[in-house]
């Protein structure tokens, strides 16, 4: 199944810096998801607003994500967007996608990370990250598994993550164009149950309504940096 999915994503762009069965063997240790925002689920561009989009191909993405490690482990995993930036738009989608915690303003995303993992009894061990940028990658020296978002004006970069061992796929898909989704569907391909979650979502079965039911009774917790320190940010309601 690693080797099937491996071919796909490979033929499309992707690249896997981690081979497929070795990043498959990584997933089995992971219990929480962590997004970037800005150039992950957008181009980094700001609206008038001075805030970034999204869109729902991805958020059908994440949730798929969520979905199948449920279907497998019958547990939520937490989740979490960590970003240098207050993106209203951020804030909204955790709260409607009900996702474990939001952290904006962190300038060095590390000191969210640890926070997170301690609210969650977590070890960085067991996050897999989704990043782009710079900002990024104290967050991504330490985590089990690590996707950089694909940016061709970045040679350099890139470079710099696969030389020093930063990233174990990189996305054929640039950010703003659906990367999180292929990110979200390479992931649940190695798992070996990508049709069943599908098929699952598709029918909406009563297992995935139980998925559904507990998924929107979370309660989204939102924290900022001040002075060096975690502290409770606003909702975004």
């Amino acid at each position: 199944m690693a080797n099937h999915t491996e071919s796909i994503f490979t033929q499309t762009g992707g690249v896997f810096c981690t081979p497929a069965d070795e990043l498959t063997n990584k997933l089995k240790t992971i219990k929480a998801f962590v997004f970037d925002w800005d150039g992950v689920f957008n181009n980094a561009s700001k609206n008038e607003n001075k805030s970034s989009n999204f869109n729902e191909a991805d958020s059908m993405g994440t949730n798929m994500l969520r979905f199948n490690y449920y279907l497998n482990k019958q547990i939520l995993p937490p989740t979490a967007i960590i970003s240098g930036e207050k993106n209203e738009l951020a804030l909204y989608f955790c709260n409607r996608e009900h996702y474990t915690a939001c952290y904006y303003k962190i300038p060095h995303k590390i000191i969210a990370l640890k926070h997170f993992c301690s609210l969650n009894q977590l070890t960085a061990e067991e996050v897999c990250y989704v990043f782009d940028d710079v900002l990024d990658l104290s967050i991504a020296e330490v985590c089990g598994v690590r996707i950089l978002i694909n940016r061709q004006a970045n040679p350099l970069f890139k470079n710099y993550v696969v030389k020093h061992n930063l990233a174990d796929y990189i996305t054929a898909h640039e950010s703003g164009n659906f990367a999180v989704r292929e990110t979200c569907e390479m992931l649940i391909g190695l798992t070996g149950t990508y049709d069943k979650c599908i098929d699952e979502r598709k029918d909406y079965t009563s297992f995935y309504q139980g998925y559904l039911e507990k998924r929107q009774a979370i309660k989204s917790q939102f924290f900022k940096i001040e002075e060096g320190e975690v502290v409770v940010g606003e909702d975004g309601n």
